[in-house]
């Protein structure tokens, strides 16, 4: 029970910090800007234009409904920490909103406030929330196709809402830069979301696998598992090691294997995506 209290708290203050760093993009960068960054966000920013109202304040009505949905979908749970990080990001981006822009180079602003938002939103999804609107919509997605990657499903919404953007605006130009800031914006999310999971799936043929197959569990402390195979001339059964590291550790795999059998055979590719011990929870991430 007090693991838990102390997980809620740090994820609270992980969401009240990664808001206002989603406030910052918005307020300092993009709005200013004229950049519509896609999503409630920029329905928000293109809504502004016309309404007058607060950008922040538009950000919250916009995503009552989809609070509603969410509770329905996820429960209270998971909704009341993306109610939680709804609000904060609201406050900020109208705290931040009268300092005006931080530059008024549109190229910079789509640049910095794109890899701002892209931080505010991968923090939040880390801490077990979402910042509301399209993310709630993205996670529903995800639930049933978990092959499409956030930062794809975000951008795919987000071009519409950046098309629209060029139309209000009647500046294509300007389009184009908020454009930049949804490309940057996905990129970066998936690093975050991603990157660290990133790792290396190696198989190894080997004439001595129980001896490598050792020296890389108790040297590099790899989880090793022997798969059965038989050579496909020889007729002869051997066992092949199957093992997946990050991929920093993927070089020290290599030198091993090759320290005992200089003729081994290796199959080393990525995996962007791995559930288990040491990696992600894969009930948590379905939620």
């Amino acid at each position: 029970m007090k693991k838990t209290w102390i997980h809620t708290i740090r994820d609270c203050l992980v969401i009240f910090i990664a808001s206002g760093i989603y406030g910052a993009g918005i307020s300092l960068f993009l709005d200013p800007n004229n950049l519509a960054p896609g999503g409630v966000t920029g329905i928000a920013v293109i809504l502004n234009r016309l309404s007058h109202m607060e950008t922040g304040t538009l950000y919250l009505i916009l995503n009552i409904p989809l609070i509603l949905l969410g509770i329905w979908k996820f429960g209270w749970r998971f909704m009341a920490r993306t109610a939680y990080a709804i609000v904060m990001t609201s406050f900020f981006t109208n705290l931040l909103s009268p300092y005006g822009a931080v530059t008024s180079d549109p190229l910079l602003a789509a640049l910095a406030g794109g890899v701002l938002i892209a931080t505010g939103i991968g923090l939040i999804f880390r801490a077990k929330a979402t910042t509301g609107g399209m993310d709630i919509i993205v996670k529903m997605i995800r639930r049933k196709y978990r092959h499409l990657k956030t930062g794809f499903l975000f951008q795919c919404i987000d071009m519409v809402i950046v098309a629209a953007s060029g139309f209000v605006f009647k500046d294509l130009n300007i389009a184009l830069y908020a454009l930049i800031a949804v490309m940057i914006t996905g990129r970066t999310l998936d690093d975050i979301l991603y990157g660290k999971d990133e790792a290396r799936m190696i198989y190894i043929v080997t004439k001595d696998p129980a001896r490598v197959g050792r020296r890389l569990m108790e040297e590099i402390g790899v989880g090793a598992t022997y798969l059965k195979g038989r050579g496909g001339w020889t007729r002869e059964e051997k066992d092949v090691i199957f093992c997946v590291v990050r991929k920093q550790l993927a070089p020290r795999v290599e030198e091993t294997v090759k320290q005992e059998d200089a003729s081994a055979f290796l199959i080393v590719t990525s995996a962007n995506e791995i559930y288990g011990e040491g990696y992600k929870d894969f009930f948590e991430e379905s939620m």
